[in-house]
């Protein structure tokens, strides 16, 4: 489902070129469970922007979904984004003046791939799906983080794309809650989507198929 080949990516920066990625090369397949880890700086959240699109390799190849993305112009890149990848954020990214169930109709609002006359209908399918259907419509203010992470694991099911992307999905969650997230994770991933979460060596990473360790812009494992 995700092909990187021989990937970089580097910044300029006022003391000359960073290398986020050095010569990359990474495999998931269709509906696998993925955990990347690593130290702060070893180019986690670089690769997780490279495969959302939300970023460009500086050379090498990133393919998803058999779709060679690094050479999509920037509007096609968004229509692609929008229908194959769901994004959860670490800090959530709900808009505040959305109810729960508003703030997952949103992305289907954008693609128009659910009729009008459906989406918040499948806003509250997907709800009930990740336990907060009750909080439909409630502002994010009035949630705790557990709640707000699953509307936005919901938000990102919006468009039923096949990949959902996690950049530090726990990382502001307790231990508990950090616990559920992942095991819905894995029920993803059990339904078909291909799941990777990008996360802290020190954060329990439960219920992964594989595990892939960065170091300094390289798998080191």
């Amino acid at each position: 489902m995700i092909m990187l080949r021989n990937v970089t990516r580097t910044y300029q920066t006022p003391a000359g070129g960073f290398a986020a990625l050095k010569g990359l090369d990474l495999d998931v397949p269709a509906g696998e469970f993925a955990a990347v880890v690593g130290r702060s700086g070893s180019g986690k959240s670089t690769l997780l922007n490279l495969m959302a699109g939300i970023d460009r390799p500086s050379s090498g190849s990133v393919v998803v979904g058999g779709r060679a993305i690094h050479d999509l112009g920037n509007d096609r890149l968004a229509a692609w984004r929008g229908r194959t990848v769901g994004i959860v954020f670490q800090f959530f990214q709900l808009l505040p003046t959305l109810t729960a169930a508003e703030n997952v109709m949103l992305p289907m609002d954008f693609c128009g791939a659910v009729p009008t006359r459906d989406r918040r209908r499948r806003a509250i399918d997907l709800l009930a799906r990740v336990e907060v259907a009750d909080q439909a419509d409630k502002l994010p203010a009035t949630l705790s983080g557990g709640q707000q992470q699953r509307v936005a694991i919901a938000r990102a099911l919006a468009n039923d794309p096949p990949v959902i992307l996690a950049d530090e999905p726990t990382g502001n969650l307790d231990s508990a809650t950090s616990a559920a997230i992942f095991r819905l994770f894995g029920d993803l991933s059990r339904d078909g989507k291909t799941v990777v979460v990008v996360t802290h060596e020190r954060e329990a990473v439960s219920g992964v198929v594989r595990t892939v360790t960065l170091a300094d812009g390289c798998v080191v494992s």
